[in-house]
């Protein structure tokens, strides 16, 4: 009997030996099925961009243009998309509504204005997993690219537009602050000017703001009142090709075609095409190729180019269109805008015959050139 006992004890503990081990390999098993699930799932990752808007997204302008990427972006990609608009340039914030954006599943974030530079980089270091990528900037990081477009190239093509249209031979700028970005394009627009009327002046008024119509159109009705007969601007809005429209004269807009908003005054402009771009760095992040670059995208001929001219409309005057279109054709063959000689607005030669500015060179631009009149003020 206690034989029997014995052997029976034996088998049951023999069994629940070998069941122990059918439990211990299939709980091998399922884990190994869930590394490998997640392993496919890392292949695509999957995305949430979160857009920061300086100004409201109107319909038209500087935040209209990036709003309409974002939604190219949703178009192609399919990809999940936030934005908040009338953010403002104070890290606090920026780094506030970032912050915000991440509790909401954001995993890539896209600063859509130069005073976001510093609260984006103090969020880049604290949230190391995610991407950042700032547009007009120059800061960067493992996590965090820049990215720009060679609007200068569009502006400098927009000035030889202008440069024909002007009979008073005085052109007015309204301008929002005195950063290397603005800068560059009145400089730009300036020698686009002189290349076809050297007698002409650029006259700049600042309303240090982005985004305020009232003061926009106040600028460029003063610029008129001044003997302006063209206006230029690099804001936010149209409210300086209204006051353009009112006043009987002609207009160069910015950022998004403001034809519409002047029909009567418009010229051309020069403007952004930002959702190739936007298709483009998302589906890196998805395939899991992003880097952190510095991306200055220049004017191109293909439907892909980040800077644009506009057509010019029929208040162009004769000799506009030709003129303008062997300007773009060496713009895209590479000839540079920024070569000497070139003098700054003291008649003293700031670039050297035959030298030609940097890139690095151009994104610290902080003195104007010749036939500009205007003041920069720290």
């Amino acid at each position: 009997m206690k034989k029997i006992t014995a052997l029976v004890l034996a088998m049951v503990l023999t069994l629940g030996v070998l069941l122990t081990g059918c439990g211990s390999n299939n709980e091998v098993k399922e884990n190994t099925s869930n590394e490998t699930t997640t392993e496919q799932k890392d292949e695509k990752k999957e995305v949430k961009v979160g857009f920061l808007y300086v100004a409201p997204i109107g319909n038209e302008g500087w935040t209209y243009a990036h709003d309409q990427g974002r939604l190219y972006l949703e178009e192609k990609l399919g990809v999940e998309t936030i934005y908040k608009e009338s953010v403002k340039e104070d890290p606090a914030e920026v780094q506030a509504v970032i912050e915000n954006m991440i509790d909401e599943g954001v995993n890539v974030i896209i600063g859509t204005s130069f005073g976001f530079m510093d609260g984006m980089e103090l969020s880049a270091k604290e949230y190391p997993e995610v991407t950042f990528m700032h547009c007009s900037g120059y800061k960067m990081s493992d996590n965090m690219s820049n990215y720009f477009a060679k609007l200068y190239q569009a502006r400098y093509l927009t000035g030889v537009a202008a440069g024909l249209a002007t009979k008073s031979n005085e052109l007015g700028y309204v301008a929002a602050y005195e950063i290397p970005e603005v800068i560059r394009g009145i400089n730009a627009f300036t020698l686009g000017v002189k290349s076809v009327n050297p007698d002409a002046v650029v006259n700049v008024k600042w309303t240090h703001t982005w985004y305020d119509p009232a003061k926009e159109k106040q600028a460029a009705e003063a610029l008129i009142s001044e003997g302006a007969d063209v206006i230029a601007q690099h804001q936010d809005t149209s409210a300086p090709q209204q006051a353009a429209e009112e006043a009987g004269v002609f207009s160069v807009g910015c950022d998004t075609d403001m034809e519409s908003s002047a029909p009567n005054a418009y010229l051309t402009g020069a403007i952004y095409n930002w959702g190739d771009f936007y298709v483009s760095e998302i589906q890196k992040v998805i395939d899991g190729t992003w880097e952190s670059t510095s991306y200055w995208g220049p004017m191109t001929d293909s439907e892909d180019s980040m800077a644009i001219i506009t057509p010019l409309t029929k208040n162009a005057p004769e000799g506009a269109q030709a003129a303008v279109d062997a300007a773009k054709a060496d713009v895209i063959a590479g000839k540079p805008i920024f070569v000497g000689p070139i003098k700054d607005q003291n008649g003293e030669i700031k670039v050297a015959e035959g030298v030609e500015l940097t890139d690095a060179e151009l994104l610290e631009m902080k003195w104007f050139v010749e036939g500009v009149n205007g003041k920069i003020e720290e």
